[in-house]
């Protein structure tokens, strides 16, 4: 591993998701977003739902994570997550339909429960467009 860089690993439940070497990281966590660099003072963090974004040598890339934690120290970061996503594996179309039909539920939403259920929907659905609208894609 380069002095330069940092180790990633991103596992969920089935599989280790991604594994490789970043100069920069940025995190959806559950008191905003953190960025992470070389060097980063040890932490344990509460993940949410949204995109994180990874910039190595080939530039920038982004992923829909779902939540979970995240643990920093000695130029590792590992993160344990129930699920992720990167842009080659969701579809443009249904993801913009998504996230369309995921806003008119949240805003339409009546009662704490039905709120609280519109409002997961709609950060999952967010967290994806956002993955493929950052990429181009």
């Amino acid at each position: 591993m380069s002095l330069s860089t940092l180790f990633v690993c991103v596992m969920t439940p089935e599989r280790i998701f991604w594994n490789g070497q970043a100069e920069e990281i940025i995190l959806p966590t559950n008191t905003g977003e953190m960025g992470v660099l070389k060097n980063h003072a040890p932490i344990i963090t509460g993940l949410d739902v949204g995109a994180m974004l990874v910039r190595n040598k080939e530039g920038w890339s982004s992923f829909a994570i779902m939540g979970g934690f995240g643990i920093i120290g000695q130029n590792r970061v590992i993160l344990l997550v129930n699920e992720a996503e990167s842009a080659d594996s969701i579809n443009t179309e249904q993801a913009e339909a998504d996230f369309t039909l995921a806003k008119t539920n949240l805003e339409q939403a009546q009662g704490t429960k039905q709120r609280v259920e519109a409002n997961c929907a709609f950060k999952r659905a967010k967290a994806r467009f956002q993955v493929i609208t950052r990429t181009g894609k």
